[in-house]
């Protein structure tokens, strides 16, 4: 989920991916080359996401990722499904 958030703002190579992961959550989230490589391989299998191959700003060769139309669903799907556990943690975490 938090890897296609991301790619929802945009084309990037894994390594924007992860830096972005570590950089939002305050880095606490830190997104490992061995998790995420194939996360992202397992989401194009899907149809989650799509890449090509493109130079990054310090022209060396990367695969860069998009959300595909069912990605952006998967998405959508995933995060309701969080809000309403995240709903149902706080009842019990917090109760009136």
């Amino acid at each position: 989920m938090l890897i296609l958030k991301t790619l929802s703002m945009g084309v990037m190579h894994g390594y924007g991916v992860a830096q972005h992961i570590r950089t939002v959550s305050g880095e606490v989230l830190h997104v490992e080359e061995g998790s995420l490589y194939p996360a992202l391989q397992r989401l194009q299998l899907q149809g989650l996401v799509d890449s090509e191959w493109g130079h990054s700003v310090n022209n060396r060769r990367a695969r860069y990722y998009r959300l595909t139309r069912a990605g952006r669903k998967a998405l959508g799907e995933a995060e309701s499904s969080f809000d309403r556990l995240i709903s149902a943690i706080t009842r019990v975490m917090r109760p009136a």
